[in-house]
């Protein structure tokens, strides 16, 4: 017990000395000690509120799923599930960003497996997060308080289990990640995984708002539905914890019981597997690596025999290997399945998504060399003048964005059988025109933004974190590319609008489809010959950017 203890006492030993060194860490702490009190403040508020409202008694909760005391069991149920889900599937955004409480941290002090995960454990419910948790929760019971003194009771303690599952199911997430997860390959394919399943989470609630099934439920349906699932979510560690003080409101003695026991064997079996984890880990540490036999020259022999060709072989083959940008290529995928699902049938808010695809493919690059990091300094060192790192640049993401949009409309045209139609074929070309147009502004804009607004990225093996330095950069800079994108598409605009002056709008809409086109050759043609300019001007300075990027990653 001295031990874990002294663990607990060494995090908030290195929390103090982090502070003291850093006046930005001290800073951002008080941001998040501002945010906890808000926090817990306005938790106690709303609970205050619940609280003094009519409730149905406890046993109304047995006769209809609709009643006041039923659905503020099934929504506290229902979100606390919600919270603590949330809470463990942003710990996947932390794997292998190095906490200074990292188990292997501790590798060289000899201390045994269980009471070093002890400690950890402890460590982790003394944070600052855990306890605005525990707080927040505890003052949840405000709106039991008309509940009788036992609910109120298992209600404090329920707290400290909610925040105990949340840091087991974490550590164990972490743990498991840490130990499974090893390769590169392994690492880049569990971040783009992470990535989508965090934008489907925050995406679900809209989706699930939307959907005709709940808007054509009656309040009693809805209300059975609800209660159903908070019933099923209460037998699972996420909910478990938020179900105890209604057992005993019912005096459901058996129900209490089980839930208590699905939350023991849970503590118990994530304690378990983390402490196999630090077992496992340390057997194979040390272990020889794996070799890696690379056969050809890769992209090297499929791009031309030039010094542009050689420049898209070394980009293509970065983005095979760098889960940061890799990401940013499924994002598009994504935002066309979320339209889909939320349209209803109307096949002209499917086709928009095309535009949202052509408008985000291009946002890697727009700070393209900041993602190539300290290898740009091969080019310059070879002498290779902007013009062709530009085309080189341009040739493989405009392959990229041709065959995305070209197969992401292929299969629109399928699901939506708007090529049935002459009408709908025609506002189908439009919209795919329109996302052709919009990924071809990008890519010219990301050529001239890439050279002149760079700002810091996450390292590769750290794709979740946030390098420290230039915070107006990086939340500036990305907006120039988004929103001077659709700048460039002025023309068509131009164009657009003088159709629809003159009536013909509904006649002559065909007409923009050339014209979007021939506006997106013309700016991507104009962005890579003034990149290339700007970039033969500044490369000795990018340079300089880059090798002060590098170092704000460590």
């Amino acid at each position: 017990m001295n031990t874990a203890l002294t663990i607990v006492r060494m995090r908030w030993a290195l929390t103090w000395a982090t502070l003291r060194k850093s006046v930005w860490q001290t800073v951002a702490y008080i941001f998040a000690l501002i945010a906890a009190v808000i926090t817990v403040v306005g938790t106690a508020m709303a609970a205050w509120f619940i609280g003094g409202l009519d409730h149905a008694g406890p046993q109304d909760a047995m006769l209809a799923d609709y009643g006041p005391f039923a659905f503020l069991r099934s929504m506290t149920i229902a979100l606390g599930a919600l919270i603590i889900f949330t809470v463990v599937f942003i710990q996947l955004m932390l794997f292998g960003d190095g906490s200074t409480m990292s188990p292997r941290k501790f590798a060289l002090y000899g201390i045994p497996d269980r009471t070093l995960q002890f400690g950890l454990l402890l460590s982790g419910m003394s944070g600052l997060p855990a306890i605005t948790g525990m707080l927040t929760f505890a003052l949840w019971t405000l709106s039991y308080r008309n509940m009788g003194a036992p609910t109120v009771a298992i209600s404090l303690i329920s707290a400290i289990f909610s925040v105990l599952t949340i840091v087991s199911l974490s550590k164990l997430l972490i743990a498991l990640c840490t130990t499974l997860v090893t390769s590169k390959r392994g690492k880049a394919l569990f971040y783009m995984v992470t990535l989508l399943g965090f934008i489907v989470l925050c995406e679900l609630p809209s989706l699930v708002m939307s959907s005709d099934a709940l808007h054509t439920a009656t309040p009693e349906e809805r209300g059975a539905g609800l209660a159903m699932f908070a019933t099923a979510v209460s037998w699972t560690p996420f909910g478990a914890s938020f179900q105890l003080p209604f057992d005993v409101a019912i005096g459901d003695a058996a129900a209490l019981i089980g839930h208590i026991a699905v939350l023991a064997v849970t503590w118990v079996f994530c304690f378990a597997l983390c402490t196999w984890c630090l077992r496992h880990e340390r057997k194979i540490t040390g272990a020889a690596a794996r070799a890696v036999t690379i056969a050809g020259l890769g992209a090297f022999k499929r791009m031309p025999d030039s010094i542009s060709g050689a420049v898209s072989a070394r980009l293509i083959t970065y983005l095979k290997r760098d889960p940061r940008q890799a990401m940013l290529f499924i994002m598009p995928v994504l935002f066309v399945a979320i339209f889909f699902m939320q349209a209803r049938g109307e096949s002209m808010a499917i086709w928009s998504s095309l535009i949202t695809a052509g408008w985000l493919l291009a946002i890697a690059e727009s700070n393209g060399l900041a993602y190539d990091g300290r290898g740009f300094a091969m080019e310059v060192i070879a002498g290779v003048d902007g013009l062709h790192d530009r085309i080189g640049r341009v040739r493989i993401y405009v392959g990229i964005a041709l065959t995305y949009l070209v197969v992401l409309g292929v299969v629109l045209m399928i699901i939506t059988g708007d090529w049935r139609h002459p009408m709908s074929l025609m506002f189908a070309l439009l919209f795919w025109a329109l996302g052709i147009a919009v990924a071809l502004c990008g890519i010219g804009l990301a050529e001239v933004t890439s050279t002149v607004l760079l700002y810091p990225v996450p390292s590769m093996d750290k794709p979740f974190s946030s390098p420290q330095g230039r915070a107006v950069a990086q939340g500036f800079f990305p907006f120039v590319y988004l929103f001077g994108t659709f700048v460039l598409l002025l023309p068509t605009g131009i164009v657009a609008s003088i159709l629809a002056i003159i009536g013909s709008i509904s006649t002559m809409f065909w007409l923009l489809i050339p014209i979007a086109i021939i506006n997106g050759i013309g700016m991507l043609i104009l962005g890579t010959w003034l990149g290339g300019k700007l970039l033969d001007a500044r490369m000795l300075s990018i340079v300089s950017t880059l090798d002060s990027f590098a170092s704000l990653q460590h």
